[in-house]
């Protein structure tokens, strides 16, 4: 009898132990499935989805967001207004055990929803290539290749306010430190990484460096009032690609378009995305020119490239030569400086780097050398000027795809004869 019983409580024992360990590990600890992800700001985090509301419905947003929660199982990670477009939008992240596209597609069908999508990811598209031993002055060849010192005679970009959407930027580097540089955050916790980012530093340099006696380099618009609105994070510091998403390119570009900008630079690219679309196209509607780098590597120029509203831009070396793309379904692609481009990075250095990244930035700068001209111009109106005063690169099928160097010298002549380009 004495050990049954002994046997008996040794069992108990086991019995709670093993039902702790339960509680502890099993997933039905949690009913809506929380994803961790340790390091990952939650506006990049996995299995997100967005809802947008439309202003009619305001009244029961509130009450609509409860809802899509309980009858979905979805957990809220964030909520945010686009006044732009004048949407409420709802971030859920869907539970493991729920099929993402069965959720969109039963969202999809709800008349109370405006806009349903994933949280999509988005990269910068920009490659480092060091060399700290480079006579940096005499490697920076960008400006002089597309004319801008020339078209400096008469227009410096200033007074035009440029939103660089991209990941944060050293605004204390010798070569942008007195530019008077403002920032905005919006990557949760962003603001720790902000001065150490890379890509967004090299951005604003080529817009808007001021000549530095380290480097001898110069942006393209060295008077524009510049904005670096972080909106993409180094998932790996020791990789050169940043990491954006839907949600936090969405509120920069809201935020560009009722600051004031009359061009943004998007240094970045991914796959289609319905609310980034429709924010673009309000910014053309409130007279922002929007300049894109376009996905040289793949089968498709990428978005927001591919957009019409949008001034795609590829990549060109030191002698003015592309690498022709695969894609053939933009009519009209500019080409600038992006091959081996002399850039400021963060911690007082200087840097090498390649990519259409660099060559979206010295056409946002060339814009603003020309809205500073004239001022009055709409997007659509810049868009042509650069196209018909790049100079055409000729391929083995020019009916394919159409593509010109820009120009600034020759864009700022059409309304300034007294311009000498040559």
């Amino acid at each position: 009898m004495y050990q049954w019983h002994v046997s008996l409580r040794i069992g108990l024992v086991w019995v709670v132990l093993w039902a702790l360990a339960a509680c502890v590990s099993a997933p039905s600890s949690d009913p809506l499935g929380t994803i961790s992800e340790p390091g990952v700001p939650k506006q990049l985090r996995s299995r997100q989805i967005i809802v947008a509301l439309a202003e009619k419905e305001r009244p029961r947003w509130s009450a609509i967001a409860q809802e899509l929660r309980s009858r979905y199982r979805l957990r809220s990670v964030g909520e945010f207004l686009l006044t732009s477009i004048g949407v409420q939008c709802l971030v859920f992240q869907v539970p493991p055990d729920q099929s993402l596209e069965a959720v969109l597609m039963q969202l999809r069908a709800d008349p109370r929803i405006e806009l349903v999508q994933p949280n999509q990811a988005f990269e910068g598209l920009q490659a480092t290539a060091y060399d700290p031993m480079a006579r940096y002055a005499a490697l920076a060849y960008g400006v002089k290749l597309i004319g801008a010192d020339r078209a400096w005679r008469i227009s410096t970009g200033r007074g035009v306010s440029v939103a660089v959407i991209d990941t944060g930027a050293d605004i204390e580097h010798p070569a942008l430190r007195s530019r008077e540089i403002e920032t905005e955050n919006f990557v949760e916790g962003g603001e720790s990484s902000f001065a150490s980012d890379r890509h967004g530093t090299a951005i604003a340099g080529v817009i808007n460096a001021y000549v530095a006696a380290s480097a001898g380099i110069e942006g393209v618009a060295p008077d524009a009032t510049l904005t670096v609105a972080k909106a993409c994070w180094y998932a790996d510091p020791a990789n050169a690609k940043a990491r954006c998403s839907s949600w936090t390119l969405a509120k920069a570009i809201d935020f560009a378009i009722h600051g004031g900008a009359r061009v943004i630079n998007l240094s970045l690219g991914g796959r289609s995305d319905e609310l980034l679309a429709r924010l673009l196209a309000a910014a053309e509607q409130h007279g922002v020119t929007v300049v894109a780098a376009t996905l040289e590597n793949q089968e498709n120029p990428g978005f927001p490239a591919s957009l019409d509203s949008v001034i795609p831009v590829m990549a060109c070396d030191s002698d003015g030569q592309v690498t022709w793309p695969r894609w053939r379904v933009t009519p009209f692609v500019l080409a600038a400086p992006g091959v081996e481009i002399v850039v400021p990075a963060p911690r007082n250095r200087y840097d090498l780097v390649s990519g259409s990244s660099l060559a979206a930035a010295h056409v946002t700068g060339v814009v603003a050398l020309l809205l500073q001209q004239r001022p009055q111009l709409t997007p659509k109106q810049v868009k042509v000027i650069l196209q018909t005063t790049a100079q055409r690169l000729q391929e083995p099928d020019p009916a394919s795809l159409q593509v010109g160097r820009v120009d600034a010298c020759a864009a700022l002549a059409r309304q300034a004869p007294q311009l000498t380009c040559r």
